[in-house]
C-alpha cells in the first residue's frame, strides 16, 4: 500500500510541476512575441517559435499526463495513450511550417538588414534565461519522461537565450545587424531537424513499428530458453505512446508433458517479459500439432 500512495505522489507532482511550468512558458512566450516585435528582432521571434513550440509540448505533457491515467473504456479499449502522439503530430507540423516561415524571413533579412534594438534585445534575453531557468530548475529530476523531454528543451531554450544575449551585445557596440538574421536562422534551422527528427520517432509509433526500447534478440532468447515452450508464431509487439509497451504472441507447448499448468507458464512469462521493457503481454498456447491459422503469417 505504501508503494501505491508514493507512485500517486509522483503524478501529483508531475501534474503540478507540469502545469506550473505550461503557464511560466505561455506568458513568457506571449511577452517574447510582444518584445520581438517591439525590438523587431526576428532572432527573438524564433525564439518565440521556439518557446511556442515548448509550450504547447508542456500543455500538451501535461494534459495527456491526466488523460493518459484514464484507463480504456468501450470506445478506447486500449486506453488514452495514444493521444499524446496526436498532439506531437500537430506540434510538429505547428513547428515546421513556422520554421520554414522565419528562415525564408531571416535570409530576406540578411540580404536587407533591418535596425533592430540592442537593448530591448539584451533585457528579453535577460529575461529569457531567468523564465527558462525556473521552468527548468521546477522540473528538474522529474521521474516521468515527459519532464525528462520537457527539461531538455527548456535547456535548449536558455541556450538559444545565451545566443541571443551575445548577439545583441555585438549588435551593440558594432551595429552589425546581420547578427540577429544569422542567430534566427541558426535557431530556426535547429527547431526544424528537431522536430522533424521528432514526427519521424512519432510517425514509427502510430505505424506501431517495433518499439525502440526493447532489444528483439533478448525477447527471442528468453522464450526460447524456456524448455516448456516447443516454439511460438504470430508474435508482434508495438508500442502505445513510445513507453507503454504490447505484445501478442502464440505459443505451442511442448508435446511431451500435457500437463503444464498454463497459468504458472503465463504469469512466469509476463513477469520475465516485463522485465525486457513489454508492459502488457497477451498469450495464447497451443498443443503442438494444433492447426493454427495465424501460423502462416509467423513473424
Amino acid at each position: 500500500m505504501g508503494h501505491h500512495h508514493h507512485d500517486h505522489h509522483h503524478h501529483h507532482t508531475d501534474e503540478k510541476n507540469l502545469s506550473i511550468a505550461f503557464f511560466l512558458n505561455l506568458v513568457f512566450t506571449i511577452i517574447e512575441f510582444i518584445g520581438g516585435l517591439y525590438t523587431n528582432s526576428i532572432a527573438i521571434l524564433s525564439d518565440a517559435l521556439h518557446d511556442l513550440g515548448d509550450s504547447f509540448s508542456l500543455g500538451l505533457a501535461w494534459y495527456f499526463q491526466k488523460l493518459s491515467k484514464k484507463k480504456g473504456d468501450q470506445e478506447y479499449s486500449y486506453g488514452y495513450k495514444r493521444f499524446s502522439l496526436l498532439g506531437a503530430i500537430i506540434n510538429s507540423i505547428v513547428l515546421v511550417v513556422g520554421s520554414i516561415f522565419i528562415i525564408i524571413e531571416s535570409i530576406k533579412r540578411f540580404q536587407a538588414p533591418q535596425e533592430t534594438d540592442a537593448q530591448g534585445m539584451m533585457f528579453l534575453a535577460i529575461l529569457g534565461i531567468v523564465f527558462n531557468g525556473l521552468a527548468a530548475w521546477k522540473l528538474h529530476g522529474g521521474y516521468s519522461h515527459n519532464e525528462k523531454v520537457i527539461s531538455l528543451h527548456l535547456l535548449e531554450d536558455i541556450l538559444g537565450w545565451v545566443a541571443v544575449l551575445i548577439g545583441s551585445i555585438i549588435i551593440y557596440f558594432t551595429d552589425y545587424y546581420r547578427i540577429d538574421s544569422i542567430l534566427s536562422f541558426a535557431i530556426s534551422l535547429f527547431i526544424l531537424t528537431r522536430v522533424l527528427k521528432s514526427l519521424k520517432s512519432t510517425m514509427e509509433v502510430v505505424l506501431q513499428k517495433f518499439p525502440e526500447n526493447i532489444d528483439r534478440k533478448n525477447v527471442i532468447d528468453f522464450l526460447e530458453s524456456n524448455n516448456k515452450i516447443g516454439s511460438y508464431h504470430d508474435m508482434h509487439i508495438w508500442s502505445m505512446d513510445g513507453q507503454y509497451n504490447v505484445m501478442t504472441i502464440h505459443v505451442v507447448l511442448i508435446n511431451a508433458d500435457s500437463d503444464i499448468d498454463r497459468t504458472s507458464l503465463k504469469s512466469e512469462l509476463r513477469s520475465g517479459l516485463k522485465k525486457l521493457g513489454i508492459d502488457h503481454a497477451t498469450i495464447e498456447m497451443e498443443e503442438a500439432g494444433e492447426e493454427c491459422i495465424f501460423e502462416k503469417d509467423a513473424c
